[in-house]
């Protein structure tokens, strides 16, 4: 595998793992498991043996589950636009191993020997079981997304004759409330959006609050940009109007001299409406 899918896999596993009500779901299902009992655990176990069960065997289970979401989101992103149904067939992959893993860890607690219909039980409990967990890290993995949702709504764009986003006239308020992007960044750094650029499966914000990196594609922060004037110039760059300081032509290349000093490259694609715009 290349490096850069490693790298963000790893990033993508941190922002899971870090997420707290991730884990407060996580011990509340074990201590349901435990409470109840299921599957005979209440009268096979004693109280503390069946938390140590339920604990280790949803411990590795979730883990399982986890891991191959993220590794399947990874893998399948330029193949299946959503990053929901990708997780999604992750999990249903985690089945078989979970559903093993199920089984040795019962057999070794309960000295019970495995049978076929046994292990497919266990393995279509573990297709259910992972499906939920894979759910579970989607919405701790998109929670901002789903405070926009409910919160910031929608925001209109124009496109240009060619089809790449480009922002309207109006300028969005001080307040930066109809800019939906910002509210995937920390606090301290939501200020106007100046530039943002691709970096490798993330999206690095520049705004007038500061620089930030976020678990988002590309395309999609464009479209959460709202009202604030700018345009793409490249497809791994998106400037602000009032970000940049200058056109730069050089042998019939073209660069942007942002407000910072940094060069953005314009690709053929966009330079005729670079032109348009600050030319």
């Amino acid at each position: 595998m290349k490096r850069p899918f490693l790298q963000s896999t790893l990033r993508e596993l941190r922002l899971v793992v870090k997420a707290p009500r991730l884990w407060a779901t996580f011990a509340a299902v074990v201590l349901i498991f435990w409470v109840t009992g299921p599957y005979g655990s209440a009268e096979r176990l004693a109280v503390v043996p069946r938390l140590g069960f339920w604990l280790v065997l949803h411990a590795i289970t979730w883990a399982i589950a986890i891991v191959s979401a993220v590794l399947a989101n990874g893998l399948l992103r330029e193949r299946v636009a959503s990053g929901f149904v990708r997780m999604m067939i992750g999990a249903a992959v985690a089945s078989l191993p979970i559903g093993l893993v199920t089984t040795a860890i019962g057999s070794a607690t309960f000295s019970a020997t495995p049978t076929a219909p046994g292990v497919m039980a266990d393995i279509a409990t573990g297709l259910f079981l992972s499906l939920l967990f894979c759910a579970l890290t989607w919405m701790t993995m998109n929670t901002e997304s789903m405070l926009e949702l409910n919160g910031a709504g929608a925001t209109a764009t124009a496109s240009d004759e060619s089809g790449n986003r480009t922002s309207g006239d109006p300028v969005p308020n001080k307040d930066t409330g109809g800019i939906p992007l910002l509210l995937r960044l920390k606090p301290a750094n939501r200020g106007l959006p100046l530039h943002l650029t691709v970096s490798d499966h993330y999206t690095e914000v520049t705004t007038t609050g500061g620089r930030e990196l976020i678990l988002l594609r590309f395309a999609d922060a464009l479209s959460e940009l709202g009202p604030v004037p700018g345009l793409q110039v490249h497809r791994s760059h998106w400037v602000a109007d009032a970000y940049v300081a200058r056109l730069v032509r050089d042998n019939g290349r073209m660069t942007l001299l942002l407000g910072d000093g940094t060069e953005v490259p314009v690709s053929r694609t966009y330079a005729a409406a670079v032109r348009l715009r600050w030319g």
